[in-house]
């Protein structure tokens, strides 16, 4: 994944979200340190300043921490945080939107959990 340009999100938070990405999936694992703001810079052609605005966002939020003179490190328990975040996130976006718009259907919550379990079936 890479920083999409025609988001309308601003870059620092795709990075930061980028960075999140990585742990969750295991990439960047827990007390591992993370690529340096002007690595972000350099790889995503962005300016420096833009790239420490997403880390430090992670700073800010516990997710990553500084080790003075070496650089970004990221905390334990970051991967807990961040994927009890994003299921939040999901249950919030998509669950309760499907869960409205079934509603206005008329699709009963059995339709409506048959329907996911073929989903599911062929994913």
């Amino acid at each position: 994944m890479g920083i999409q340009m025609d988001d309308n999100r601003p870059i620092f938070v795709q990075i930061a979200e980028l960075i999140e990405n990585d742990i969750i999936d295991g990439t960047v694992p827990e007390e591992t340190q993370v690529p340096s703001t002007n690595q972000f810079a350099a790889f995503y052609s962005i300016n420096p300043a833009t790239a420490a605005k997403g880390v430090n966002l992670l700073v800010e939020q516990g997710i990553l921490y500084k080790k003075r003179g070496i650089g970004m490190f990221v905390a334990a328990g970051a991967r807990s945080e961040l994927t009890n975040k994003r299921r939040q996130q999901f249950y919030e976006q998509y669950v309760v939107a499907m869960i409205r718009e079934a509603a206005k259907l008329g699709i009963t919550t059995e339709q409506l959990s048959e329907m996911i379990r073929k989903g599911d079936e062929n994913r």
